[in-house]
C-alpha cells in the first residue's frame, strides 16, 4: 500500500501484508488452543507449570467469544463463506460476529458491498442463512 492511500476496511484497503494474511476465527484459534492445552497436560505430571497466564486468558477469551464449537461446524463455516470469494479478513469477522441480517453483514463488512463484487442481497442473505443452519444444528 503506497504512503498516500489511505487505510479504510470499509473498502478493503488494510495493506497488501494484511491483505495476503492468513486470518484466523475465534473458534478455530479456540481448537488450535485447546489442542496445544492437552499436549501440554500430557506431557507435564503438573500442567498448570506449563501453561503461562498469557495462554491461559487468550484460551478463554476466543472460548467465551466463538460462536461454533464442534470442530465439523467450524470447517463448514469456514468452507461456506470461502465459497463467496470473500478476503480472510471479511471471512472471519464474518465467521465471528454472526450477523442475522443482509443490513447487519453490510454494516459489519461494508466491502462486500463495495468491492465490485456480485455480492448482491440475496447471496448474502444465502450465505447468512447457510450459517445460521451451521448453528442451529450444531
Amino acid at each position: 500500500m503506497s504512503g498516500e492511500e489511505e487505510e479504510n476496511a470499509a473498502e478493503l484497503k488494510i495493506g497488501d501484508e494484511f491483505l495476503k494474511a492468513k486470518c484466523l476465527m475465534n473458534c478455530e484459534v479456540a481448537l488450535i488452543l485447546e489442542h496445544k492445552y492437552e499436549q501440554l497436560q500430557h506431557t507435564s505430571e503438573d500442567p498448570m507449570n506449563q501453561v503461562s497466564q498469557v495462554f491461559e486468558k487468550s484460551l478463554q477469551y476466543v472460548k467465551r467469544f466463538s460462536r461454533y464449537k464442534n470442530p465439523d461446524a467450524v470447517r463448514q463455516v469456514r468452507e461456506i463463506l470461502s465459497r463467496y470469494q470473500l478476503a480472510e479478513f471479511e471471512l472471519c469477522v464474518l465467521g465471528n460476529l454472526c450477523p442475522e441480517t443482509v443490513e447487519e453483514a453490510i454494516a459489519m463488512v461494508p466491502s462486500i458491498k463495495t468491492r465490485g463484487r456480485s455480492h448482491d442481497d440475496d447471496a448474502i442473505e444465502k450465505m447468512l442463512n447457510d450459517l445460521s443452519l451451521i448453528k442451529k444444528f450444531e
